[in-house]
């Protein structure tokens, strides 16, 4: 009899916990979408990849949170905001999702983070470039994790301009993410002693780049500066070798992905300086995960990828900490606790939603550099993030 009292007890004891997690924990489930470029121009940067870093992520948290379980689901957004928007709206009304994770092209992230701050859910922005998910579109649910045009800016025009590169010819994607990081990258340009002598700007998955390239052969820049990314990026590099203007100038990949750099031909990217959030072959740290994700994902990754699985991690450990998966209080217990991982190096999660972190300086080794198809980049300095990244505005100071 008492055997049986201990095991009822036990049984109720069990009950009232399980139920006090459900209780906290919305739906009795986790559950967290991925949103990115399945099959467009920036899938090889943060399509499939990310899908595959956040199922990494929850795999080695142990596949549940407070006793309960997570779940990822993803979509294809087409690079189109009414696409990504409405993807979004449907997974948060109908299909409870807690939180979004991907978020590429930035004007799709413009849209889906309208949706998520109505929503009250957490935008978790692992590849988007635009700085403006912390400024002029901040939100208290915005975490910006990889990187931002900011630091592109500061980490590889700076150093040039500085060293005697004055005049300036941008070939800009014709989207809110090339309009910003032309933008910024122009001001560091003017405020450097530099000048900017044109402009031309190239609708997003160009593939023929020629009239762009002849426009940037007569500007008389010191520099042409690709303010694209992905395989826009590529075939612009292409176009520049074939009408032989990196003979002429330097050209200035502002947005380099390890993906898209192991695509273009060592012969003409060789030499080339980036600036980039993540280089998988930086330290036994970033060399264990990357060879895991390789091994799942069949390719290195890029730094979207390696932010996604970041970000994640970060996200569920705060439900940990916080007992509770409310929005509110996950976002307050994520900007509490120190992001330490292989990708967030020195880093802080500011009020402003912005991860601050090391970035680092790399070149595009040439070909008689390389060891193997993998070894791309070699890092040529760290950027301590307090010069990478702009100050946080009064305005966007979320506590």
């Amino acid at each position: 009899m008492k055997m049986m009292k201990k095991t009822l007890l036990a049984a109720s004891v069990a009950a009232i916990a399980s139920s006090a997690a459900m209780a906290n924990v919305s739906d009795g489930k986790v559950k967290i979408g991925v949103l990115a470029d399945m099959g467009g121009v920036y899938a090889d940067i943060c399509g499939q990849g990310c899908v595959t870093a956040t199922q990494m992520a929850v795999e080695d948290f142990g596949g549940e949170v407070l006793g309960m379980p997570i779940e990822v689901v993803s979509a294809d957004d087409q690079l189109k905001p009414d696409v990504g928007s409405a993807i979004v709206r449907k997974w948060v009304e109908n299909e409870q999702v807690d939180a979004v994770g991907g978020l590429v092209s930035s004007a799709v992230v413009g849209a889906a983070t309208k949706v998520l701050t109505d929503a009250k859910k957490i935008a978790l922005i692992s590849t988007a470039a635009s700085n403006a998910f912390t400024t002029k579109a901040c939100s208290p649910y915005n975490v910006h994790w990889t990187y931002n045009v900011a630091a592109l800016a500061n980490g590889t025009v700076k150093p040039m301009v500085e060293a005697g590169k004055k005049k300036w010819f941008f070939i800009t994607a014709d989207y809110a993410f090339g309009h910003a990081l032309e933008g910024v990258a122009s001001k560091v340009i003017n405020d450097n002693g530099g000048e900017v002598v044109g402009v031309a700007r190239a609708p997003l998955s160009t593939t023929d780049f020629s009239s762009y390239i002849l426009q940037a052969q007569s500007s008389g820049a010191d520099v042409v500066a690709l303010a694209n990314a992905g395989n826009d990026t590529v075939n612009a590099l292409k176009a520049a070798a074939e009408f032989g203007l990196t003979d002429m100038m330097d050209v200035a990949g502002l947005l380099v992905f390890t993906p898209n750099a192991q695509a273009m031909d060592a012969n003409v990217a060789g030499g080339m300086r980036t600036t980039t959030g993540f280089y998988w072959d930086y330290d036994d740290k970033t060399r264990e995960w990357s060879e895991r994700f390789m091994a799942r994902h069949g390719s290195i990754p890029a730094m979207g990828h390696a932010g996604a699985y970041s970000m994640t991690m970060h996200y569920l450990k705060a439900i940990e900490a916080a007992g509770t998966d409310d929005s509110d209080a996950v976002i307050k217990k994520m900007k509490e606790m120190k992001p330490d991982d292989f990708f967030s190096r020195n880093a802080t999660l500011r009020a402003d939603g912005r991860m601050v972190h090391d970035m680092y300086y790399v070149e595009i080794k040439k070909p008689d550099e390389r060891r193997d198809s993998n070894d791309i980049m070699r890092v040529v300095s760290v950027i301590p993030g307090d010069q990478a990244y702009a100050p946080m505005l009064p305005e966007c100071n979320f506590k």
